[in-house]
Protein backbone atom coordinates (compact mmCIF):
# COMPACT_ATOMS: atom_id res chain seq x y z
CA UNK A 1 0.00 0.00 0.00
CA UNK A 2 1.46 3.09 -0.87
CA UNK A 3 0.68 7.11 0.28
CA UNK A 4 -2.58 7.41 -1.57
CA UNK A 5 -3.82 4.05 -0.34
CA UNK A 6 -3.44 2.31 -3.74
CA UNK A 7 -3.19 -1.44 -2.69
CA UNK A 8 -1.62 -4.24 -5.01
CA UNK A 9 -1.53 -7.81 -4.19
CA UNK A 10 0.87 -10.14 -5.28
CA UNK A 11 1.51 -13.62 -4.23
CA UNK A 12 4.51 -14.96 -4.18
CA UNK A 13 3.73 -18.45 -3.10
CA UNK A 14 5.68 -19.74 -5.64
CA UNK A 15 8.65 -17.56 -5.45
CA UNK A 16 12.14 -19.34 -5.27
CA UNK A 17 15.94 -18.13 -4.69
CA UNK A 18 19.15 -19.11 -5.45
CA UNK A 19 20.75 -17.46 -3.08
CA UNK A 20 19.13 -18.90 0.28
CA UNK A 21 16.62 -22.13 0.79
CA UNK A 22 12.86 -21.16 1.03
CA UNK A 23 10.37 -23.59 1.43
CA UNK A 24 8.19 -24.82 -0.74
CA UNK A 25 5.08 -23.44 1.65
CA UNK A 26 5.20 -20.04 2.51
CA UNK A 27 3.15 -17.54 5.08
CA UNK A 28 0.66 -17.15 2.03
CA UNK A 29 -1.20 -19.88 3.41
CA UNK A 30 -2.63 -16.60 6.19
CA UNK A 31 -4.62 -15.10 3.68
CA UNK A 32 -6.00 -18.23 1.62
CA UNK A 33 -10.34 -18.03 1.70
CA UNK A 34 -11.29 -21.20 2.70
CA UNK A 35 -12.18 -22.80 -0.62
CA UNK A 36 -8.39 -22.90 -1.38
CA UNK A 37 -7.50 -24.89 1.59
CA UNK A 38 -10.62 -26.94 1.16
CA UNK A 39 -9.44 -28.09 -2.32
CA UNK A 40 -12.57 -27.23 -4.32
CA UNK A 41 -12.73 -26.90 -7.54
CA UNK A 42 -14.36 -24.38 -8.63
CA UNK A 43 -13.76 -20.47 -7.11
CA UNK A 44 -14.13 -16.70 -7.99
CA UNK A 45 -12.82 -13.47 -7.38
CA UNK A 46 -14.32 -13.53 -4.08
CA UNK A 47 -10.83 -15.24 -3.21
CA UNK A 48 -9.12 -12.31 -3.59
CA UNK A 49 -11.76 -10.83 -1.00
CA UNK A 50 -11.05 -13.17 1.60
CA UNK A 51 -7.47 -11.61 1.11
CA UNK A 52 -8.12 -8.40 0.86
CA UNK A 53 -10.32 -8.77 4.52
CA UNK A 54 -7.22 -10.63 6.09
CA UNK A 55 -4.78 -8.03 5.22
CA UNK A 56 -7.15 -5.66 6.27
CA UNK A 57 -7.54 -7.28 9.88
CA UNK A 58 -3.84 -7.30 9.98
CA UNK A 59 -3.59 -3.93 9.73
CA UNK A 60 -6.73 -3.37 11.92
CA UNK A 61 -4.89 -5.23 14.54
CA UNK A 62 -1.08 -5.27 13.93
CA UNK A 63 -0.63 -8.96 13.67
CA UNK A 64 -2.10 -11.45 11.10
CA UNK A 65 -5.67 -12.65 12.06
CA UNK A 66 -5.18 -16.28 10.98
CA UNK A 67 -1.67 -17.27 11.44
CA UNK A 68 -2.23 -21.06 10.43
CA UNK A 69 1.22 -23.66 11.06
CA UNK A 70 -0.55 -25.88 8.12
CA UNK A 71 -3.62 -26.18 6.00
CA UNK A 72 -5.96 -28.01 8.44
CA UNK A 73 -4.70 -25.91 11.58
CA UNK A 74 -5.61 -22.56 9.53
CA UNK A 75 -9.28 -23.94 8.47
CA UNK A 76 -9.44 -24.74 12.26
CA UNK A 77 -8.08 -21.21 13.31
CA UNK A 78 -11.03 -19.65 11.13
CA UNK A 79 -13.42 -21.43 12.37
CA UNK A 80 -12.93 -20.38 16.08
CA UNK A 81 -13.17 -16.58 14.82
CA UNK A 82 -15.88 -17.00 12.16
CA UNK A 83 -17.85 -19.65 13.89
CA UNK A 84 -18.95 -23.51 12.92
CA UNK A 85 -20.96 -23.04 9.89
CA UNK A 86 -24.36 -24.45 9.21
CA UNK A 87 -25.16 -27.27 6.26
CA UNK A 88 -26.38 -24.69 4.06
CA UNK A 89 -23.09 -22.82 4.32
CA UNK A 90 -21.12 -25.16 3.51
CA UNK A 91 -23.13 -26.68 0.24
CA UNK A 92 -19.93 -24.64 -1.65
CA UNK A 93 -17.93 -27.40 -0.44
CA UNK A 94 -17.32 -30.07 -3.42
CA UNK A 95 -15.10 -32.32 -1.94
CA UNK A 96 -16.85 -34.88 0.30
CA UNK A 97 -13.91 -35.17 2.82
CA UNK A 98 -12.91 -31.96 3.23
CA UNK A 99 -16.93 -31.38 4.36
CA UNK A 100 -16.56 -33.90 6.72
CA UNK A 101 -13.19 -32.17 8.15
CA UNK A 102 -15.36 -28.85 8.56
CA UNK A 103 -18.46 -30.65 10.31
CA UNK A 104 -15.73 -32.59 12.51
CA UNK A 105 -14.47 -29.86 13.93
CA UNK A 106 -15.82 -29.21 17.83
CA UNK A 107 -18.36 -26.37 17.73
CA UNK A 108 -17.39 -22.22 18.24
CA UNK A 109 -20.05 -19.73 18.67
CA UNK A 110 -16.61 -17.71 16.70
CA UNK A 111 -16.26 -14.33 17.50
CA UNK A 112 -17.32 -10.85 16.78
CA UNK A 113 -14.36 -8.90 15.26
CA UNK A 114 -15.41 -5.90 17.87
CA UNK A 115 -13.96 -7.91 20.30
CA UNK A 116 -10.84 -8.92 18.19
CA UNK A 117 -10.44 -5.59 17.30
CA UNK A 118 -12.27 -3.26 19.87
CA UNK A 119 -10.64 0.35 18.93
CA UNK A 120 -11.73 0.14 14.96
CA UNK A 121 -13.95 2.06 13.66
CA UNK A 122 -17.99 0.16 13.59
CA UNK A 123 -17.57 0.80 9.97
CA UNK A 124 -14.24 -0.98 9.67
CA UNK A 125 -15.72 -4.09 11.54
CA UNK A 126 -18.93 -4.70 9.15
CA UNK A 127 -16.89 -4.40 6.30
CA UNK A 128 -14.64 -6.88 7.91
CA UNK A 129 -17.26 -8.98 8.94
CA UNK A 130 -18.82 -9.02 5.30
CA UNK A 131 -15.10 -9.49 3.54
CA UNK A 132 -14.46 -12.83 6.35
CA UNK A 133 -17.42 -14.60 5.37
CA UNK A 134 -16.66 -18.56 4.83
CA UNK A 135 -19.10 -19.23 2.74
CA UNK A 136 -17.97 -17.47 -0.95
CA UNK A 137 -21.33 -17.23 -2.44
CA UNK A 138 -22.02 -14.79 0.43
CA UNK A 139 -19.06 -13.11 0.66
CA UNK A 140 -19.18 -8.89 -0.50
CA UNK A 141 -18.43 -8.49 -4.01
CA UNK A 142 -15.50 -6.15 -4.75
CA UNK A 143 -17.69 -3.77 -6.29
CA UNK A 144 -19.79 -3.89 -3.30
CA UNK A 145 -17.08 -3.63 -1.07
CA UNK A 146 -15.81 -0.19 -2.70
CA UNK A 147 -18.87 1.24 -2.30
CA UNK A 148 -19.50 0.71 1.43
CA UNK A 149 -19.51 3.38 3.84
CA UNK A 150 -16.27 2.95 5.11
CA UNK A 151 -14.41 2.96 1.40
CA UNK A 152 -16.79 6.42 1.50
CA UNK A 153 -14.40 9.29 -0.46
CA UNK A 154 -11.44 6.73 -1.89
CA UNK A 155 -13.19 5.41 -4.36
CA UNK A 156 -12.57 6.81 -8.17
CA UNK A 157 -14.85 4.97 -10.48
CA UNK A 158 -12.93 6.32 -13.65
CA UNK A 159 -10.03 4.55 -12.36
CA UNK A 160 -11.77 1.08 -11.33
CA UNK A 161 -12.53 -0.58 -14.22
CA UNK A 162 -15.91 -3.12 -13.95
CA UNK A 163 -15.22 -6.48 -12.08
CA UNK A 164 -17.69 -8.20 -15.06
CA UNK A 165 -15.52 -7.07 -17.63
CA UNK A 166 -14.78 -10.84 -19.20
CA UNK A 167 -10.87 -11.19 -19.10
CA UNK A 168 -9.64 -13.62 -21.67
CA UNK A 169 -6.50 -16.12 -20.71
CA UNK A 170 -3.72 -15.74 -22.54
CA UNK A 171 -2.30 -18.48 -24.26
CA UNK A 172 1.37 -19.27 -23.28
CA UNK A 173 3.35 -21.92 -24.24
CA UNK A 174 6.25 -22.82 -21.80
CA UNK A 175 8.57 -22.90 -24.67
CA UNK A 176 7.90 -18.81 -25.39
CA UNK A 177 10.69 -16.29 -24.31
CA UNK A 178 10.08 -13.53 -21.72
CA UNK A 179 9.81 -10.51 -23.99
CA UNK A 180 6.83 -12.29 -26.30
CA UNK A 181 5.03 -13.03 -22.96
CA UNK A 182 5.74 -9.30 -21.73
CA UNK A 183 4.30 -8.43 -24.95
CA UNK A 184 1.32 -10.63 -25.22
CA UNK A 185 0.69 -9.12 -21.40
CA UNK A 186 0.79 -5.49 -22.22
CA UNK A 187 -1.49 -5.99 -25.25
CA UNK A 188 -4.33 -7.60 -23.09
CA UNK A 189 -3.94 -4.72 -20.92
CA UNK A 190 -4.20 -2.24 -23.84
CA UNK A 191 -7.70 -4.14 -24.47
CA UNK A 192 -8.83 -3.11 -21.12
CA UNK A 193 -7.24 -0.18 -20.42
CA UNK A 194 -6.52 1.42 -23.93
CA UNK A 195 -5.31 5.00 -22.23
CA UNK A 196 -2.51 2.90 -20.34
Amino acid sequence: MNANCDLKICDFGLARTYEQFMTEYVVTRWYRAPELLLCCDNYGTSIDVWSVGCIFAEILGRKPIFPGTECLNQLKLIINVVGSQQDWDLQFIDNQKARRFIKSLPFSKGTHFSHIYPHANPLAIDLLQRMLVFDPTKRISVSDALLHPYMEGLLEPECNPSENVPVSSLEIDENMEGDMIREMMWEEMLHYLPRA
